[in-house]
């Protein structure tokens, strides 16, 4: 296909079908076909109308994706049949103990009235994922001791995973069902991407992460870096799953096309998946997203199919408007901390002591040693601002200032510091105190460093990277390695980052729909990165800790793959509903 540099990818989207629920192939041919006519009465002819078209939405959504200048997507909108002409936006992607801290065991052990019991633990439903795919040999997805899988499931035999280490096999079985990559849209914004890469499995360790949460297997003895250990498993632990990968950044959030992620769409609802999860959205809400929106739309379709969708509410919080996935018919998840918390004691010269998050295993020395602390606005370069000297973006720090001594950086992301860890590590600091800032607020997250590290309060207010320590005694300090405590308190509190409403839309309708664990989460992960994402990081990893609405989208999408296995014929809005109004009032007054 030629690319012109004046052709963008636009959707055309027409509303539904007259085929009905279940298309035959002449049903899908008559939907393409009509596609490419409405195309050729713009373009000339129907070779340029197939040339330009990337996707044929031609089972459930009716509509298309194409190459387009933008004179032809006018004219385009002129047609009676078209509902709404845009273009096709990147968006971005947004457990041991939650289960016991939702209620659904206590203690580890699973009381009678559980739902999991009452739901056969989400037995032989079928969750859809959309994110960036699987890593098909995790534990996680093995599939002992389950059964054939359901005649409902109509994407028999396409499992798009290529092998990793030089293996031929089928990577798909009965309980990682299936597996398909869309990926026309970004290869249309960035070129081809590399073959070994052009696969439905996870190279970045997210689509595993909640892939897991929403329906993974028990798996006993999960830890991260020997944190949380416990038995890891999914909300619905015996649900059949399957990945649909739609985002394909390696190194960061983006790399979600909204005609693949549409496309994603179709064919879950095609496929015959019962609960969608999608931990994907905008950056930044606008108010035309009910029908210029491909989440928007492909959600629509699905609980029109009685598919409930539950979508994440966005990190962009603590501002409000900020929630995205606003439409009333998804189930929107913002996040919330639980009452674990991976903690490091920080013990500082004047002999006072404070902790912080972390994963840390320990200090190089054996020995209790002090190390002095320098922050990092301290150690910058000539010439080098102080507000990125703060942040220490990478060539900011001077190695003489920071080698042998503990790092003090300012969070510059809401999500992730591990770049600033790197950044310290590189400069020869023996560790690294990442401060938060004032949206950040008290909500400490433990992150995979690459060296000793621990998130602290921002209990400095004046801006600059640093603790409350005084240029005296204090300024040495010593990080003790990690431990997990239970039964924090108060539990939950929403996430700093966690988007806050009301919708920017509609401020009448109820954004997010609910909150769910997404502060320092374990799941399953990819063997093909790092636990930090850094493409230096050379460690690998089960089970990962992982932070964002992202994490909390798939609890709750594991809740409702239960409430669909114990009530087959509730519909999404009363799946939704039951969620919503049993929830228990929480006064962390008390």
């Amino acid at each position: 296909m030629a690319f012109s540099i004046f052709k963008l990818t636009y959707i055309v989207y027409m509303g539904g079908h007259s085929h009905g629920p279940d298309p035959s192939p002449s049903d899908l041919e008559t939907a393409t076909n009509s596609h490419h006519h409405l195309l050729a009465s713009v373009l000339g002819s129907h070779e340029k109308a197939k040339e330009a078209i990337m996707y044929s939405y031609n089972k459930h959504i009716n509509g298309f994706a194409a190459l387009l200048e933008e004179e032809e997507a006018s004219e385009i909108q002129k047609n009676p049949n078209v509902v709404s002409v845009f273009l096709s936006k990147e968006h971005k992607l947004h457990t041991t103990r939650s289960w016991d801290f939702l209620g659904l065991e206590k203690n580890g052990r699973i009381p009678a009235n559980s739902i999991w019991t009452k739901a056969g633990f989400g037995e032989n439903v079928i969750i859809a994922n959309i994110d960036t795919g699987v890593w098909p040999e995790h534990v996680s997805f093995h599939d002992k001791g389950y059964g054939p899988v359901p005649l409902k499931w109509r994407g028999k035999g396409v499992c798009q995973i290529d092998s990793f280490n030089g293996t031929k096999k089928y990577f798909c079985n009965r309980k990682l069902i299936g597996a398909r990559m869309f990926v026309k849209n970004h290869e249309a914004e960035v070129g081809k991407i590399e073959s070994t890469q052009r696969s439905a499995r996870d190279f970045v360790g997210h689509g595993t992460h909640t892939l897991s949460t929403a329906g993974g297997n028990f798996v006993g003895g999960a830890n991260v870096f020997g944190n949380g250990n416990g038995t890891a498993k999914g909300g619905s632990p015996r649900a059949r799953v399957v990945a649909y990968k739609a985002c394909w950044n390696k190194m960061d959030t983006g790399g979600c096309q909204e005609a693949d992620l549409l496309a994603a769409f179709d064919y879950a609802i095609y496929d015959g998946v019962d609960v969608i999860s999608a931990s994907v959205g905008w950056s930044t809400p606008y108010e035309e997203a009910l029908l210029t929106d491909g989440i928007s739309i492909g959600s629509f379709h699905a609980v029109a199919r009685n598919i409930p969708v539950i979508c994440s509410a966005g990190n962009e919080g603590p501002s409000p408007l900020s929630v995205t996935n606003v439409a009333p018919w998804s189930f929107t998840v913002a996040a919330s901390t639980m009452d674990r918390d991976f903690l490091s004691n920080i013990s500082l010269g004047n002999k006072q002591y404070t902790k912080g998050a972390s994963l840390n295993r320990g200090m190089p020395s054996s020995a209790r040693k002090f190390y002095p602390i320098i922050k990092s606005v301290d150690a910058r370069l000539p010439n080098v601002s102080v507000d990125d000297a703060n942040l220490c973006k990478p060539g900011t720090l001077d190695p003489t200032k920071v080698r042998g001594k503990i790092l003090i950086c300012l969070r510059g992301d809401k999500l992730t510091s591990v770049s600033e860890g790197q950044v310290g590590f590189l400069a020869g600091a023996v560790a690294v105190f990442v401060q938060n800032d004032q949206q950040s607020g008290n909500t400490l997250l433990a992150e995979p460093h690459i060296l000793p590290a621990a998130s602290i309060s921002g209990t400095n207010r004046n801006g600059q990277g640093g603790s409350s320590a005084n240029e005296t005694r204090e300024s040495v300090a010593y990080l003790t390695a990690a431990r997990t405590y239970i039964g924090v308190k108060p539990a939950p509190i929403v996430a700093g980052f966690s988007s806050r409403g009301p919708s920017s839309v509609q401020p009448l309708i109820l954004k997010p729909d609910i909150t769910g664990p997404g502060v320092n989460v374990i799941a399953a992960f990819t063997q093909a990165a790092g636990p930090s994402n850094l493409a230096s990081d050379t460690r690998r990893v089960l089970f990962n800790v992982q932070q964002g609405t992202s994490m909390a989208c798939p609890h709750v999408a594991g809740i409702a793959a239960l409430l669909k296995s114990y009530h087959p014929k509730w519909s999404p809005a009363a799946i939704k509903s039951a969620i919503m109004t049993t929830g228990i009032y929480q006064n962390n007054n008390n």
